[in-house]
């Protein structure tokens, strides 16, 4: 059984592309194992070293929230479950990176204030940050991701 995310921060790790090739489909990295996907940080190939600061809003009141009010933005925000989000009432531009259900990336959008993002079918996660920020850190489509839950969240789901 796949646990549950819930509010909390951690730090999120690039790892690389699942095939060694820009824009993957998608079919093969859903049949593949799941390892080294959440909660372990260990093999990084890309991204920086040292992790990126990462916010999870799992509950429906933390993801209803998101980026609303705020002037700017420090590492990352991933809420989960989503397939789509909207920048109505934002303050400033957002990147936006749809993660299927292994962490890997679907698509990658930056959106302006006032927008509506088209959900991605295959989406389970949403990682919204500042605009340009995804670019700097090696979020790409194709490329998996890895979160290590901090302290105040309970150790990511495992994946079947």
């Amino acid at each position: 059984m796949v646990g549950r995310w819930r509010d909390g921060t951690g730090t999120l790790h690039v790892v690389g592309s699942t095939d060694g090739a820009d824009g993957a489909d998608g079919a093969e990295e859903d049949r593949e194992g799941a390892e080294g996907t959440a909660g372990r940080a260990e093999g990084l190939s890309a991204g920086r070293a040292e992790g990126i600061p990462l916010t999870i809003a799992a509950s429906y009141r933390a993801r209803a929230r998101g980026l609303l009010g705020r002037d700017g933005l420090t590492g990352a925000l991933l809420l989960t479950p989503a397939s789509g989000v909207h920048t109505f009432r934002m303050r400033f531009a957002i990147d936006v990176a749809y993660l299927d259900r292994r962490l890997t990336v679907v698509d990658v959008h930056t959106l302006r204030p006032g927008r509506l993002g088209r959900p991605r079918l295959r989406s389970r996660h949403v990682l919204e940050a500042e605009a340009g920020a995804l670019e700097r850190w090696g979020v790409r489509r194709g490329v998996r991701v890895v979160i290590a839950p901090g302290p105040s969240a309970p150790p990511a789901p495992s994946v079947r």
